[in-house]
């Protein structure tokens, strides 16, 4: 066969290169040429058969849930809320727990003080009326000019003294608890029952001192501010500078001075009705010591003792 005259003797060469080498994995740079480095591309495998069927039986494992695998799922979600809900609920429960003894703890501080109080009203009271029978009694038919150390004394505690054998309950406490709502913190149907019932003492007993006070109002005030010698408690406090009047009172019953003094306005004077006037004052207060002092006294000590016992307070 003729030779073909465009062939070089290097072409066969060449050709048997190509056929050991691929084109794109080998690149023979010509003489004088820079060669540049080609990043080797990344050759995707088709995936074969085998491969596809494991992926699909992975997808189609996990994509089905049967009704155990829901049901354990709501279980687990159940409990989650149910264990919430109670850790809310034991949360609260102490909250209201221990508001219920921090009220429980003031209201037993006031009503404590105010238990010393109306009991140091009510000996007081007593004392009073002490001095009330001796003074009506004196003024039936004793000397109106030659006055002993204990008229003065007397006089002035039966009929000008009001405000110190006043009792004042505290409520306070009482009415906060009531107008916030917080009694329902108390659980005990029996302190619910005589904190009812200590309010309507509080109320009778202002009532009954407000009826006290009318009375002294008229017509005791006009009566002292006639027949009392003022001068005679002038000059008694200008000796002792305590603040009560009843401690200065006492304190000069049991020393050795000796005020004297006179009923002013003695011609007008009568007898019977000074008498009958201290007396009746004197049953007003032997009805509210007995009755709006002592049911309140009363109905403090059961709340006190209530409340020592579910709270364990301390007995002052």
């Amino acid at each position: 066969m003729e030779e073909n005259k465009n062939t070089t003797p290097e072409q066969p060469a060449e050709d048997a290169l190509k056929k050991i080498i691929p084109a794109d994995e080998t690149t023979v740079p010509k003489t004088g040429e820079v060669s540049f480095e080609q990043p080797s591309t990344l050759t995707i495998q088709p995936s074969t058969e085998e491969d596809m069927e494991v992926h699909h039986h992975t997808h189609a494992a996990h994509g089905k849930k049967n009704w155990k695998t829901y049901g354990w799922e709501f279980l687990m979600l159940f409990l989650a809320v149910f264990c919430g809900f109670l850790a809310e609920y034991q949360l609260e429960h102490v909250i209201e727990h221990q508001r219920e003894k921090e009220y429980a703890n003031a209201l037993y501080t006031e009503l404590s003080d105010d238990s010393t109080v109306a009991a140091n009203k009510l000996s007081n009271r007593l004392e009073k009326e002490k001095d009330m029978d001796y003074l009506s009694s004196y003024f039936k038919d004793s000397s109106l000019t030659d006055l002993p150390k204990a008229f003065y004394p007397a006089y002035t505690t039966s009929l000008y003294l009001i405000n110190t054998y006043t009792f004042e309950p505290k409520d306070g406490i009482l009415n906060q608890l009531k107008n916030s709502g917080s009694m329902r913190y108390f659980k005990s149907i029996a302190l619910q029952k005589l904190l009812g019932d200590i309010s309507v003492n509080i109320n009778n007993m202002r009532q009954r001192n407000e009826q006290e006070y009318q009375y002294f109002a008229s017509p005791i005030k006009p009566f002292m501010l006639k027949y009392y010698d003022w001068s005679w408690l002038d000059e008694l406090r200008k000796a002792d500078t305590a603040a009560n009047v009843l401690d200065v009172i006492n304190n000069y019953r049991q020393s050795d001075r000796d005020i004297k003094r006179n009923i002013l306005n003695i011609a007008s004077l009568d007898r019977g009705e000074a008498a009958n006037l201290v007396l009746f004052y004197k049953q007003m207060m032997v009805s509210s010591r007995s009755l709006q002092l002592n049911n309140y006294i009363v109905t403090n000590h059961k709340i006190l003792q209530v409340l020592r016992e579910n709270y364990s307070l301390k007995n002052e």
